[in-house]
């Protein structure tokens, strides 16, 4: 008698989410690379440019602009070069307040032909993601082809629950915004690397980490160097109405660290319950079963501990002491505007440099020096591609702020919901929706907020609202769109980072593994400061 042939089992079906998620992903990976991308909106933003300087589109706002020796070079209506010089200007009570026209520019003129002639290098070489990649990479490649990363990895694996990893790489991504943009090169790679190492799809550590890191970034526990320059703006916006008033520095720090706890459960939650799930089994190559540390890595451990706990103390003595050399030379501080903060990323290359060539030298998978200049000359072979896209996207930038459509958009809209008459609480959750969709073109924190400060700090100050307020509403708004829009400049880098998993991932797979976090965050955080606003909790100290 025969046997009735096995019917296969069904896969289990898509709930709608999954299934949008999925169209978002197959759209997106269908259009082309992205350095051809970029070409393409560079022609948009060539065309549109011209149409919009012949309909005369212009706004009228005032602008801080800074006095005569502090203002060489500087454009009050470039989004981002002139920022380090207004912000200096405003530390040093050196500027006026005056009203200026905005008005769109071509490329396509004889003064947008010139700067886009003689623009190409200067644009490239101010793109500072690029020397920060290549910094970064010069300690990191060290790191990992020594094995110094993949036995971090392991260890914290060995030592945290497998439930507890998700937590821990969402708060420790958060947190990372403490050292500018370290997270986005070092913890996104290592959440990938330590999802593959619990056999989990190494594209959801990915997803995380960058959650973690890009649309957490304005928060923090600590005080860091960005909350200086957005309360040293801030103030300024509320002497245009109040001269006697200013915030502090930690201003916004109990609903920072609030944001922070929710922040970290939101991303992991939605790590472990949707990304997780959608992606399913990681069909790669995966890690094999490993017990405990064996004896060359346990030496090479400790060497690497030695080697930390060295560079840590020079650098101890390089900022620790008074009138140390990586404090400000004028006011001596060290976290905000110093040497050290704004060189942050020279520590974190030595780190991982002399800890990764300590590592691989007591475990023995570095015999000297030759092979630590192998590891990093490996590493920087692997960043061709990246560095062709980054010198295509800093044209795009350049070229998208000397025709100031983003600037004059983002006033636009923020001139609309002014004269909207609405009250104080719905004016605040308006002005999150404006700087959410303004964030998609201009990504700089600085940037906007000194766009935006202005205008909306002295109309709300005049209502009543706390400054406070306004601040803690523009970090809600200001950090979950970076996940997903291609104007970021890591997004690329991301994309590269899961294509070493999928050589198939594209712009699509990104944008699809990141909407869940963006939507639910975005929601979530709004309705947190909508709460902390109507009880009229307090800000920070």
């Amino acid at each position: 008698m025969s046997q009735p042939t096995p019917v296969p089992e069904a896969e289990p079906s898509k709930g709608f989410l999954q299934r949008i998620l999925d169209v978002v992903e197959k759209v997106g990976n269908m259009v082309p690379h992205p350095v051809i991308i970029f070409l393409a909106l560079i022609a948009i933003v060539v065309a549109l440019s011209q149409v919009l300087h012949m309909a005369g589109a212009a706004v009228t706002t005032e602008v801080i602009v800074p006095k005569p020796e502090l203002a060489a070079g500087y454009n009050p209506t470039d989004a981002d070069t002139g920022v380090q010089v207004v912000y200096q200007a405003v530390k040093e009570k050196s500027y006026t307040i005056e009203k200026q026209t905005i008005a769109a520019k071509s490329l396509l003129t004889t003064d947008g032909i010139r700067f886009v002639y003689s623009s190409l290098i200067p644009s490239f070489m101010a793109f500072t993601a690029v020397g920060l990649i290549i910094a970064a990479m010069i300690g990191v490649g060290v790191a990992e082809q020594a094995g110094l990363v993949n036995a971090l990895i392991r260890l914290l694996v060995r030592v945290s629950p497998g439930w507890a990893l998700t937590y821990i790489l969402a708060l420790v991504g958060i947190l990372s915004s403490i050292a500018a943009d370290a997270g986005y090169l070092v913890l996104i790679p290592l959440a990938g690397t330590a999802f593959l190492s619990l056999r989990r799809h190494p594209l959801a550590g990915l997803a995380l980490g960058f959650a973690a890191v890009a649309s957490a970034f304005t928060v923090n526990i600590l005080i860091k160097p960005l909350d200086a320059v957005l309360v040293e703006f801030t103030n300024d916006a509320i002497h245009m109405v109040d001269p006697n008033k200013s915030i502090g520095l930690a201003s916004n720090l109990w609903f920072s660290i609030a944001s922070v706890v929710l922040l970290t459960f939101v991303v992991a939650l939605v790590t472990d319950r949707i990304i997780s799930p959608r992606l399913g089994e990681y069909k790669g190559e995966k890690p094999g079963d490993e017990g405990g540390a064996s004896a060359e890595e346990a030496r090479g451990l400790r060497f690497a501990a030695i080697a930390l706990v060295v560079v840590l103390g020079v650098f101890a003595l390089l900022t620790l002491p008074a009138g140390a050399p990586l404090r400000n030379p004028d006011t001596g501080e060290l976290i905000g505007n110093s040497p050290f903060m704004n060189g942050l990323i020279g520590l974190i290359m030595v780190v991982f440099l002399a800890t990764g060539a300590a590592y691989g030298i007591g475990a023995g998978t570095m015999k000297g020096t030759t092979d630590v200049i192998k590891a990093i000359e490996k590493s920087m072979a692997g960043l061709g591609s990246l560095i062709l896209l980054f010198f295509v996207l800093a044209q795009f930038v350049a070229y998208f702020n000397y025709t100031n459509m983003g600037t004059i958009t983002a006033l636009a809209m923020a001139d609309t919901l002014k004269a909207s008459g609405i009250g104080p609480f719905w004016l605040l959750i308006g002005f999150i929706v404006v700087v959410v969709i303004i964030d998609l073109v201009i990504t700089g924190a600085i940037a906007k907020w000194a766009i935006f400060a202005p205008i909306f700090v002295p109309l709300l100050v005049s209502l009543n609202v706390d400054p406070e307020a306004v601040l803690a509403a523009y970090r809600v708004a200001d950090s979950p769109m970076n996940s997903i829009t291609p104007l970021n400049a890591y997004f690329a880098l991301v994309v590269g980072f899961a294509q070493k998993y999928d050589k198939s991932a594209g712009v699509g797979t990104i944008v699809s593994l990141m909407l869940p976090y963006v939507a639910i965050m975005l929601v979530l955080w709004t309705i947190l400061f909508a709460v902390w606003f109507l009880l009229g909790l307090p800000w920070g100290l």
